[in-house]
């Protein structure tokens, strides 16, 4: 059975480092997905950028960005999901079995894209691993997705910050088949 896990964590806590460390150990498997992160001005939040795990990079989010939609006092530009996140998560729901998909993250501003939740649910009920990030705050999708029972919930705060992703990476190193879990000998 595919790994599902939800990386909830508040602001500021560590969800984005933790999956690029994720990613960085999980050397002997090949993961798609993305990453965002904030983009700061003289030490202030102006927007985020999205990354793509094969290192294609656009702005996201961005208080200069007209919108719509508009999230808080960022404009959302839908395209860079369309052109980066989509691509990023689409082939994975199609593919074999056992694909690792790598989300950060399940946030508001990613969600103003309806064909960004249509791949999500897609990438839930395909064969694959999935480790997505996502604030604790609530929203009708992600909290769909956290009641789900194969999927588990994942705290990330202070105290395990620097040592989860190393736990998640023993967890997901060798991807499950049909037949069962990963050996482990």
């Amino acid at each position: 059975m595919p790994t599902r896990i939800l990386l909830e964590g508040r602001p500021g806590a560590g969800k984005t480092t933790a999956l690029r460390r994720l990613a960085a150990l999980l050397t002997t498997r090949a993961a798609t997905g993305f990453t965002t992160e904030e983009i700061r001005q003289s030490g202030v939040r102006v927007g985020f950028a999205l990354e793509t795990l094969t290192g294609r990079r656009e702005v996201l989010a961005h208080v200069d960005l007209p919108g719509p939609p508009r999230v808080g006092k960022y404009g959302v530009d839908l395209g860079v999901m369309e052109r980066l996140a989509l691509p990023a998560l689409l082939p994975a729901a199609t593919e074999e079995a056992g694909r690792l998909v790598l989300i950060d993250e399940l946030g508001r501003m990613e969600l103003e894209c309806t064909a960004f939740r249509d791949a999500v649910d897609a990438l839930f009920v395909a064969e694959v691993d999935i480790v997505a990030t996502l604030h604790t705050h609530r929203d009708p999708f992600t909290d769909t997705l956290r009641r789900r029972s194969d999927i588990e919930v994942v705290h990330l705060g202070p105290a395990n910050r620097d040592t989860l992703p190393g736990e998640l990476a023993a967890r997901l190193r060798r991807p499950w088949t049909h037949e069962g879990p990963p050996s482990h000998g």
